[in-house]
């Protein structure tokens, strides 16, 4: 492997460990955020779209479900992938 191959790889591995992170502090932020002003949020949404408590939660945390996904997904797999190799080099 040459050097400026390893060097665009211990880069693309520092940005995608970063980005990982930055998702799961967006991910603790809304729970926090959901957690501390559950009620505002059922009493703001559920009086615009006509949900029931129960409905938003439930997309709510599917939502953050779904986010969880892509985050571990889209950084943490490339990321050890990338860990992997350079470790094998």
């Amino acid at each position: 492997m040459s050097d400026s191959t390893r060097e665009l790889l211990e880069t693309t591995k520092d940005v995608l460990l970063r980005c990982w992170m930055f998702g799961f502090v967006l991910l603790v932020i809304s729970l926090g955020a959901t957690l501390l002003t559950g009620n505002l949020i059922h009493d703001l949404h559920g009086s615009m779209f006509g949900l029931t408590n129960h409905e938003l939660d439930l997309i709510f945390y599917c939502l953050m479900g779904i986010l969880k996904l892509i985050v571990i997904a889209c950084f943490f797999i490339p990321w050890l992938s990338i860990k992997l190799v350079l470790k094998q080099s």
